[in-house]
């Protein structure tokens, strides 16, 4: 048995437990039911619901919902269209949104797919102070793809 400022009462029977916290105008609630023997507490049962709903509410605020942003690419892009991409990608990281690099071959360019490779390993490169690589690149049909993971502080 707990009292309501934390000091220990000791063992009790449960209908002096009960009386007691009635007298004081409090609830009588069971915080360890496993425990042997039980540990009861008194509270205003009222005041302990509002304060675990605030404290997981905090929780709730402090979570952060991790999508995943995608970057398209052609292996044959031109510098500029490249930087505006990779900006963007950046942007993402900056977030803290996982980016995930595709580069779409069309036709013949399929069979040249180092093309590609050496424009996801470009990317990497731009943003190795901000990223990391969770997945190498990887060619799957007719894409090849790499994920990039922003660095936690």
């Amino acid at each position: 048995m707990v009292s309501e400022t934390g000091e220990q009462l000791g063992i009790m029977h449960p209908k002096d437990a009960l009386n007691l916290a009635l007298t004081k105008g409090l609830d009588l609630v069971e915080v360890a039911p496993s425990a042997k023997p039980p540990v009861c507490k008194i509270m205003d049962i009222g005041k302990y619901k509002y304060e675990q709903s605030k404290r997981e509410r905090e929780a709730r605020k402090k979570q952060r919902i991790i999508s995943v942003k995608e970057v398209k690419l052609r292996p044959n892009i031109e510098d500029h269209d490249f930087e505006t991409k990779a900006k963007n990608a950046i942007r993402f990281l900056e977030d803290g949104d996982k980016v995930k690099v595709t580069i779409m071959f069309r036709g013949r360019e399929l069979s040249h797919p180092e093309l590609g490779r050496q424009l996801l390993v470009r990317v990497a490169e731009l943003v190795q102070e901000m990223a990391t690589v969770e997945k190498n690149p990887k060619l799957e049909g007719k894409n090849m793809t790499m994920i990039l993971s922003p660095k936690q502080h």
